[in-house]
């Protein structure tokens, strides 16, 4: 019975941090950062290591990659790129995504 306080607990502890997240409008932030700390993991190991650079400014998802092939291939499945960001995130963090 002592766990079932302890999740209890727990849950509401959860809830207090998103809260205050919320309430400072720092939940935006956070999501852009896990977004941007989660690509390697998201987009692969191939991808990865053609990333030089990447950042959120303005909703928009800006991502160097050395790889010029990577970079036509990328541009021409935006759409999918942004999708498969949603559904790891659990909602939509940025608008659209800029290959360089």
């Amino acid at each position: 019975m002592r766990n079932d306080g302890k999740k209890k607990s727990a849950e509401s502890l959860g809830q207090a941090i998103k809260g205050m997240f919320s309430e400072y409008h720092l939940d935006n932030k956070f999501n852009e950062s896990d977004l941007v700390a989660s690509w390697g993991k998201i987009m692969g190991k191939a991808v990865e290591k053609r990333t030089s650079k990447v950042y959120i400014q303005n909703r928009k998802l800006f991502v160097e990659l050395t790889s010029a092939p990577l970079k036509n291939e990328l541009s021409m499945s935006k759409m999918k790129v942004l999708k498969l960001l949603e559904e790891e995130m659990g909602q939509a963090v940025v608008d659209d995504v800029v290959f360089y």
